[in-house]
């Protein structure tokens, strides 16, 4: 992650879209300060900022980590059935300028029947986590399911804990390939149960139900750490 590349790329986003810093500050409810800090590299916007600008300014999310924006991407603007978003994330976020012991680490995933993509920041205090591209490449499954929901965990010293949890908000029937087409986990100042994360620590959990029968999935997920 190049803090001050990212800082430049809002500043330059900012300007072309003729807001001042007091414009933005006020748009994502935060001081004038926290932008200047942001657009000078010392700080970056959190992962809901992060997320609510490439909404608005209709920027993909890894162009904001990148610091630039891939003119070779092509920008999805709605889900179409049978087609999954790409995402390549990078990194998560700072959101206080003097945590400096954030640890950066990429997550995958070992099972063979998904691909994940996602990344972690965390230090002694608090933890943000997202994970996203979640994609089956098990034996083909096009059943309707009445139902799916994912839960992410947190397993450590036989302690189980819940993290976060998503369910398709679609009332119709809906197959694997499509629910995990939309399916993400974005978590911010999350208390971790221990002051780091081992590479099995996380997981998530699929639970797709059809006629009172649930299938389950579990992926664990891999830490990676990432380069400096």
């Amino acid at each position: 992650m190049n803090q001050e590349k990212i800082g430049k790329f809002i500043r330059e986003l900012r300007k072309n879209n003729n807001l001042t810093q007091a414009d933005l500050a006020n748009k994502y409810n935060v001081t004038y300060q926290a932008v200047s800090k942001w657009e000078n590299g010392k700080n970056i916007p959190d992962i809901s900022i992060l997320k609510q600008m490439s909404k608005d300014f209709n920027i993909d999310i890894n162009d904001l980590l990148d610091g630039e924006e891939n003119k070779k991407k092509v920008k999805p603007y709605y889900f179409i059935i049978g087609f999954v978003i790409v995402l390549f994330i990078i990194l998560l976020i700072i959101i206080f300028t003097h945590n400096e012991d954030f640890e950066f680490k990429t997550l995958t995933t070992t099972c063979d029947d998904f691909t994940i993509k996602g990344s972690i920041s965390y230090n002694k205090d608090k933890s943000s986590i997202y994970v996203s591209n979640i994609k089956y490449c098990g034996k083909e499954d096009k059943v309707l399911y009445d139902s799916i929901s994912s839960t992410l965990y947190e397993s450590h010293n036989n302690i189980i804990k819940k993290i976060d949890e998503y369910k398709s908000e679609s009332k119709k029937l809906i197959t694997l390939d499509d629910y995990l087409s939309e399916l993400e986990f974005a978590v911010d100042n999350y208390e971790s149960s221990c002051k780091t994360f081992s590479s099995n620590d996380l997981y998530i959990e699929i639970l797709a139900s059809k006629d009172g029968k649930t299938i389950t999935y579990k992926i664990p997920l891999t830490l990676t750490s990432c380069p400096k």
